[in-house]
């Protein structure tokens, strides 16, 4: 595995590439990193794509201390790892948070973006209650208390190696919970309202599951009738994280939509 970085400013941007074919780039949600898509690579490398996995500002192997981690500059920094690869276009793949920066993203550049992926986006600011709000300002301070979080968000199932990775993920976040807090700040504006300014093709991907959500159909229906093309599909016995508890069910809808936005 070979990792390769993009300078931006405020830092340097770590990425790695898989495959051969057209571009496609994973960008994962707040406190993990890029193999949270380790499952879903090989996938799609192997359906002929060129797969980028990338580390969110101050995450993985990023920078770990950014001006700012609001989900435009993430957008930014997706497009600078298109641009280091050629300049695509490329479909971008968001999970959770980072489903905000994909859509600041091909607002901000349709040239070099074909498609959008959200997986399990945010339509509403969350509003939890003030107990809800004490326990996450709790997670968002300890690695250790954000690894026991993580694992509420496989209701379903559980990749083979989620506890291995866990332990890698948690381990990889001591000095970088500052990044974890700058990633779900409120901040405005929010991605709902650059929906509206998407041409490209949206494929909204939500697990039936979602502890995050009350309701995920209606969340993933709700994300969808903001964009001028997109659709909606449900992802069965699945979290908050598809491409890792379900990744080949996840990978065929991908596929079947990178066909669409790559004509391949």
């Amino acid at each position: 595995m070979t990792i390769s970085q993009v300078a931006r400013d405020g830092g340097t941007i770590a990425y790695e590439v898989h495959g051969e074919g057209p571009l496609v780039v994973l960008s994962h949600g707040m406190g993990e990193n890029r193999r949270s898509f380790r499952h879903l690579i090989p996938l799609l490398a192997r359906a002929g794509y060129r797969v980028a996995s990338m580390d969110v500002r101050g995450h993985g192997d990023s920078s770990p201390r950014w001006p700012t981690y609001a989900p435009a500059e993430v957008g930014a920094d997706l497009l600078a790892v298109v641009r280091a690869l050629g300049g695509g276009p490329a479909t971008l793949v968001g999970s959770s948070s980072s489903a905000a920066a994909v859509v600041f993203a091909a607002a901000e550049a349709p040239e070099l973006v074909n498609g959008v992926v959200q997986l399990s986006p945010f339509v509403a600011e969350p509003r939890p209650n003030p107990v809800m709000r004490v326990a996450q300002a709790a997670v968002l301070r300890s690695p250790r208390l954000f690894g026991m979080f993580h694992k509420t968000l496989f209701p379903a199932a559980r990749p083979a190696d989620d506890a291995a990775y866990r332990k890698e993920m948690v381990a990889m976040l001591r000095g970088r919970m500052a990044a974890v807090r700058g990633v779900v700040a409120p901040v405005a504006p929010h991605w709902t309202a650059r929906a509206a300014d998407v041409r490209q093709p949206v494929l909204v991907l939500m697990g039936t599951k979602d502890p995050d959500f009350a309701d995920p159909g209606a969340e993933a229906r709700a994300a969808r009738r903001l964009f001028a093309t997109a659709e909606a599909r449900m992802i069965d016995d699945s979290g908050h994280y598809p491409h890792a508890d379900q990744p080949e069910a996840t990978a065929a809808q991908l596929v079947e939509f990178l066909g669409v936005t790559t004509g391949a």
